[in-house]
């Protein structure tokens, strides 16, 4: 088995990498300067201005950074989960919703509502809008979900069980329907674009993201705030994935659990979160004087049509969508410099992924999961992973995978543990699967 070093060379040569189908085929042409120029001013163009995160990685874009590259998972026993069999998650410890939201709104919305509307707010003042001052019925919300809230479904359920149907909380149906995460987003900001969610389990952050960057390419929308927020931490939900054996057992050592591409895998980590992305067009972002961040130059979606839970063994529909985004993009599988794995540690999820990634690539570029530090936050990881996805460019800074070990193998891919790796990068690839087997990939890249 081949040994992945514990701590890789922090500042690696950009090396070839042979184009998909052959190891030993020549690194395709990179994106020529006029090429990229020509792309830049085009008004296919869609420009990230504006970052929100709230994660169990910390709840701010800067100390989110800094825990995924420290490499080492947050996992720890959850209240929450007191008494089940697996008895821990990835939790956001340093967020209060009451003091940052209200004690009215926080007591409407469930945990997912929470932390959706907050990282919504921190992404629209990243991007420098003012909600005031913005074109109202041009800005849209897109989130991702990927199920309704469980939060508060146990005590209401006793209550009726219980002959108690006049207890039931009012709010209880509302604050637990998905699009309502987008309508109280827009409350709050004074959005009155397109306003909805999409549902595509796992992936849905990421298929929010590419839905609307097709808005604003359409010249529906001149602002989408996009993303996905998810609190998968309710004790049906983490009892239903135990029942399903999709959980990693932790043994006594939550924080090693979460072991994605390692031999000794055994399972995904729960974990809650949310990401929320300022899409622009280029003419709007132009015309305000925005900060672009990077771009949403590629987008795949497909479905493997084969098993509600499992991916297909061949790992079909995972490719198609990686080599959709590439074609969307205008790239060869030699242009990106940088994977955001969906890397969620089950035993045939990982496998069916690292196979695709070396069919598309040949030789992958270096690769991160981000689950493996802040475990898996269902419809909203995608999200997650591209906002951080973007932080990596930026930083030209690959973040370390916890936990790995050792890889399978055949399936060997180029995944920097221990240490942080420097990087020259103008484009990555993200990641996200979902039950169903739903995929989207999304292609970033650098202004």
């Amino acid at each position: 088995m081949t040994r992945v070093r514990s701590a890789p060379t922090p500042h690696l040569p950009k090396r070839p990498r042979p184009s998909a189908g052959s190891a030993n085929a020549p690194r395709p042409e990179r994106i020529g300067p006029k090429r990229r120029q020509e792309f830049r001013v085009s008004n296919r163009q869609v420009a990230v201005t504006g970052l929100g995160l709230v994660t169990s990685a910390g709840s701010s874009t800067p100390a989110v950074w800094e825990t995924v590259c420290a490499g080492r998972s947050v996992a720890t026993r959850d209240p929450a989960l007191a008494g089940l069999p697996i008895d821990f998650s990835c939790q956001v410890s340093d967020f209060d919703a009451a003091a940052e939201l209200g004690g009215r709104t926080s007591r409407r919305l469930d945990r997912f509502g929470h932390l959706g509307l907050a990282a919504a707010r921190r992404a629209v003042d990243d991007a420098g809008l003012s909600p005031d001052r913005w074109p109202a019925e041009r800005v849209g919300v897109v989130l991702g979900v990927s199920s309704n809230s469980l939060e508060g479904y146990a005590r209401e359920f006793s209550m009726l069980g219980g002959g108690r149907s006049g207890a039931v909380s009012p709010l209880a149906l509302p604050r637990s329907i998905p699009s309502l995460l987008a309508g109280e987003v827009a409350i709050d900001l004074g959005a009155r674009g397109p306003n909805f969610v999409v549902t595509s389990a796992c992936a849905s952050g990421t298929t929010a993201i590419g839905v609307a960057r097709d808005l604003i390419r359409s010249g529906t929308c001149d602002i989408v705030l996009t993303g996905g927020s998810e609190s998968p931490r309710a004790p049906m939900n983490a009892t239903c994935f135990t029942q399903m054996r999709a959980l990693a057992r932790g043994d006594s050592r939550p924080e090693l659990a979460s072991r994605p591409f390692d031999v000794s895998r055994d399972g995904l980590v729960l974990g809650e979160g949310a990401a929320v992305l300022v899409l622009e067009s280029t003419t709007h972002a132009r015309a305000r004087g925005a900060r672009v961040r990077a771009y949403v130059r590629g987008y795949g979606a497909s479905a493997d049509a084969h098993h509600p839970t499992a991916p297909h063994p061949g790992g079909r529909g995972a490719e198609q969508a990686l080599r959709a985004a590439l074609a969307d993009a205008g790239c060869a599988p030699g242009d990106v410099d940088h994977v955001s794995a969906h890397g969620t540690g089950t035993l045939l999820g990982d496998a069916v992924e690292a196979d695709a990634l070396l069919r598309v690539f040949g030789t992958p570029p270096p690769v991160t999961a981000v689950k493996s530090v802040i475990g898996h936050a269902m419809g909203a990881a995608g999200a997650i992973a591209a906002a951080i996805a973007v932080l990596t460019m930026e930083q030209q800074t690959v973040p370390p995978t916890a936990n790995l070990v050792e890889q399978e193998p055949g399936r060997e891919l180029d995944i920097p543990t221990g240490l942080p790796r420097r990087v020259p990068m103008e484009a990555a690839v993200v990641n996200a699967f979902g039950f169903g087997g739903q995929n989207s990939v999304l292609l970033l890249t650098l202004p």
